[in-house]
């Protein structure tokens, strides 16, 4: 087998691949400038004028401009176009802001354009509803794109991905420990994956218009759910429409939000039996309930609220808020004492299923994790023993075993170093903690500092560049951006 250098790595298909997506962020541009006219926003609107130029027209040049001496893309052009493609969509993504006068600043465009493709939902907007219309309908649809993934949609748009690296950026951006596939073909299974995401965004928009919210708030409240973002229309969030009714049917697609497409995708098949045996989701279940009756309780204890409803729906909110990555709140959890705080900051850690729009290390990973440290407490009493980690009765491979592993020490360890970074600029330990695995977890509930009653804006700008390379690290699980900076990923194989 001829040897590869890496003078070798194709990186003018790369460049034209990006082209090709840029080109589909500036179709998509065209309906918050569609947006803008209908609100009669001339500022906005010449905004995503000027954007959707300038993407389409790098876009074009990068397409036909660059003449790549092979079509094909392997392991190492789907890695880096992967990690590469956020970058460019975060910068070009970030325009509207910056011609509309939103930010003066391209830090705080940059972040708050990353935050929404990665769903993470931090913001640096102090006062939401003084933006415009167009605006906040781009910074709702920067999550929706981002939830399902942008090069997923990219695969299920231009069919010739499919033949071109097609696996390869798959992998490359799905979550989870294993990639499933709906379908044989990759371009067929990011039809379905996006078909299936459409069809809740829809259903989830007429649920909330015939409630209390215009099309305009539903919509964009729709998007940012589904995508278990966060971003809200109003500077209080749902708390706005003062409406149980709003914040149930947020409860249950935030928890659909959770669990895995595949899983949903066999439930619209009719294929329950799988359901019922899926141990992950009904870890996932449990851990939510579990969490959900615990805040329950200790809001009881402390008197907190009056009404045992208001309760209930408020404790479940904030649980699948956290485990979801969503980022919503009802309340100042902060107010409710340590321990909420502390609950909420475990269940951003675990996240969602795997191949879910949720963020998170996974609860995938978590199941194997502990199984296989349950396997490893046996092995001290039965030296000799061969323990596999099963899965829904199936055994797990040793390499994905130690990748779980490598994963959550790694995970760890970027939590703790960014943490660390934080503290330069003065930060509290636990809000520096807090707000760095907030932003790996993709979450956006931040503490103290960058809590509720403050914000991320008051973040020095040097901070924000790390956190949103964070959140793209976190988005993509950690080894799809990190390998690029290995020197194995540069040798010769």
């Amino acid at each position: 087998m001829p040897k590869r250098s890496n003078q070798n790595i194709n990186f003018a298909i790369v460049l034209r691949m990006q082209g090709w997506l840029l080109l589909i962020e500036a179709a998509f541009m065209l309906l918050p400038l569609a947006v803008s006219w209908w609100y009669d926003e001339a500022t906005s609107l010449r905004a995503f004028i000027y954007s959707c130029a300038i993407t389409a027209a790098s876009g074009i040049i990068m397409v036909f401009g660059i003449k790549p001496h092979s079509t094909s893309m392997h392991k190492r052009e789907g890695l880096m176009l992967t990690g590469i493609i956020w970058v460019f969509f975060s910068l070009f993504g970030m325009l509207p802001y910056l011609f509309s006068n939103t930010f003066d600043n391209v830090t705080d465009a940059f972040f708050e354009t990353m935050a929404g493709f990665t769903t993470t939902g931090s913001s640096v907007i102090r006062y939401v509803e003084e933006i415009p219309h167009g605006v906040l309908f781009w910074r709702a649809m920067t999550q929706w794109i981002g939830g399902m993934g942008i090069i997923l949609f990219t695969l299920a748009v231009i069919p010739m991905l499919n033949q071109k690296g097609g696996i390869a950026l798959f992998n490359a951006e799905v979550t989870g420990i294993t990639h499933e596939r709906l379908r044989p073909r990759i371009s067929q299974t990011a039809k379905d994956l996006w078909l299936i995401y459409i069809g809740l965004t829809a259903v989830l928009t007429v649920l909330l218009f015939i409630g209390p919210m215009n099309w305009f708030d539903a919509i964009c409240h729709a998007m940012t759910t589904t995508s278990t973002g966060g971003y809200s229309t109003k500077n209080i969030g749902l708390d706005y429409w003062h409406s149980s009714y709003v914040f149930i049917v947020v409860i249950i697609f935030m928890f659909i939000g959770g669990i895995s497409f595949s899983i949903i995708a066999a439930a619209m098949r009719g294929n329950f039996k799988r359901i019922r045996h899926n141990n992950t989701l009904r870890w996932y279940c449990m851990t939510a309930l579990i969490t959900t009756v615990g805040i329950f309780a200790y809001m009881v204890y402390r008197g907190f609220l009056d009404d045992h409803g208001d309760r209930i729906v408020y404790s479940a909110f904030d649980t699948l808020s956290a485990i979801t990555s969503t980022g919503f709140s009802t309340f100042d959890y902060e107010d409710s004492g340590e321990f909420v705080t502390v609950i909420l900051m475990v269940m951003m850690f675990f996240g969602g299923m795997a191949g879910s729009t949720s963020g998170g290390a996974k609860m995938d990973r978590l199941i194997v994790l502990l199984k296989n440290t349950a396997n490893e407490f046996y092995r001290v009493l039965h030296t000799n023993s061969v323990r596999a980690v099963h899965i829904d009765g199936k055994p797990v491979p040793a390499h994905v075993v130690s990748k779980v592993n490598t994963f959550f020490t790694v995970y760890i360890l970027i939590i703790m170093v960014v943490a660390l970074y934080l503290t330069f600029f003065d930060l509290p330990v636990f809000d520096a903690m807090y707000t760095s695995m907030s932003a790996i977890s993709n979450v956006g509930i931040g503490h103290g500092v960058t809590g509720p009653s403050s914000s991320w804006v008051v973040l020095h700008p040097a901070a924000k560049w790390v956190l949103a390379f964070e959140m793209m690290v976190g988005r993509l699980e950690l080894f799809t951006v990190l390998v690029i900076f290995t020197r194995s990923f540069w040798k010769k194989d």
